[in-house]
């Protein structure tokens, strides 16, 4: 019998009953952590700078709905993503639509519903946009994604100064003709950027900050546009590894919040925008694993369990060159010393299906629950869900000290549900 009191626990709920009740893999959502995220940074940030939730992040519609409740609003980046928004609550006033590659259909979607924004990421989406609303017979509201000339170090991955398929060149725009007295169908209304990811550096942050509101006045003043919203990106990070350290939102704060009033003072009506995706659902998750088998191979030892990268591509360090272990712990024996090494593996016939290498552990048995922290942000959507055809895990939110199934695991039926058998002779005898 494990001891409750060394458990795991979320809100009061032990992982052990919670495993039993809804089965693993499983992703596990703390929905305090996410109402004490979301509430911390707006009570924290000027006021004036509103908080999108980058769905892309994790766009589970509970999630997004528990968020937008504490005041998030949501940037989307695929129809799904428009209408699990709009399903969570989210009014048009509040979305904006973003991404390099958006079809006729979802840009449809978005002149139709209304929605605050859609961020244009090239001279011939612009045409697109402007042919689709002279057809709806409306004026669509388009801000320029920008790719600065300039680039701030500090980030885990760098997304302005280099050739990029997202975004406008800051020298193309700055070469073109006004763009805002071009079109009848669009109106320009704003500038976006987005400078990196996974930052960890206050001064990183507070730079780029400045720096893209400098470059939001240039670019309105050059197409002679009305500025009426700035999104100065966000890619807040998390630690994950050794040798990070998280933010300190209030050493942030404090350097920050004086760049943004002084522009809310020289700009009263434009709206300031910080989408977030990380930075507001990865602590809250907790990726949820059972181990099936314990053996040993030349003189290494290795767990097996039920779930692994199929489901958690980016323990693997997916999008960095180093490949380091997320925190992982027991959590059915949560304070228990570590004193051996394993590589804690899943069941994909595959080497590269390895959640954490030699990671310092207790001795692990058969039962055991594993748990991968720091998981509530680019899990399962983020990974191949259907290698070998294991399909998508559960999600569990736990919410005023209830857990809810947000989502069902995928069943075999599932997954041959949409696949046709086509007719063919009796085989050959």
């Amino acid at each position: 019998m494990t001891d409750e009191s060394a458990e795991f626990r979320v809100q009061g709920l032990g992982i052990t009953e919670l495993a039993a009740e809804f089965g693993t893999p499983l992703y596990l959502y703390d929905g305090e952590a996410l109402r004490s995220r979301i509430t911390t940074l707006r009570e924290l940030l000027h006021p004036r700078l509103e908080i999108f939730f980058s769905l892309k992040s994790n766009p589970n519609v509970s999630v997004c709905a528990l968020l937008h409740a504490h005041g998030a609003r949501a940037e989307v980046s695929s129809m799904a993503e428009l209408l699990t928004a709009r399903r969570a609550g989210v009014q048009p006033r509040d979305i904006m639509f973003l991404g390099p590659g958006k079809s006729r259909a979802e840009l449809t979607e978005c002149l139709t519903q209304g929605i605050y924004a859609i961020i244009c990421e090239s001279l011939p989406e612009l045409d697109l946009i402007e042919e689709l609303a002279s057809e709806l017979g409306v004026v669509a509201p388009v801000a320029l994604r920008v790719n600065p000339s300039f680039a701030v170090k500090g980030s885990g991955l760098t997304m302005g100064g280099k050739p990029r398929q997202f975004g406008i060149d800051e020298a193309q725009l700055l070469a073109a003709g006004p763009l805002g007295k071009q079109y009848d169908h669009v109106r320009l209304m704003g500038v976006q950027a987005y400078m990196g990811t996974r930052i960890l550096s206050e001064d990183a942050i507070v730079e780029n900050t400045r720096r893209i509101l400098e470059l939001a006045v240039r670019i309105a003043d050059h197409h002679a546009f009305d500025l009426e919203l700035v999104d100065v990106g966000g890619g807040l990070g998390v630690s994950y590894f050794e040798g990070e350290r998280d933010l300190d939102l209030g050493v942030l704060a404090e350097a920050v919040n004086p760049v943004l009033d002084a522009f809310a003072r020289t700009h009263p009506q434009t709206r300031l925008v910080m989408e977030l995706g990380r930075y507001l659902v990865a602590e809250s998750g907790t990726y949820v694993t059972r181990v099936r088998y314990t053996k040993s191979s030349l003189g290494e030892n290795f767990a097996v369990a039920d779930g692994g990268t199929n489901h958690h591509m980016a323990a693997v360090g997916i999008g960095s060159f180093v490949k380091r272990n997320f925190p992982i712990r027991v959590l059915n024996r949560y304070d228990e010393p570590a004193t051996e090494t394993w590589n804690i593996t899943g069941p994909l016939c595959t080497p590269n299906d390895t959640l954490g290498k030699k990671v310092s552990l207790p001795p692990l048995r058969e039962g055991d629950l594993i748990g991968v922290e720091r998981s509530g942000a680019y899990g399962p959507t983020a990974s191949p869900v259907n290698f070998l055809s294991h399909g998508y895990p559960a999600e569990v939110l736990v919410h005023d000290g209830r857990a809810h199934l947000v989502r069902s695991a995928d069943s075999a039926e599932d997954l041959l549900a949409k696949q046709r058998l086509i007719e063919l002779p009796p085989a050959a005898s």
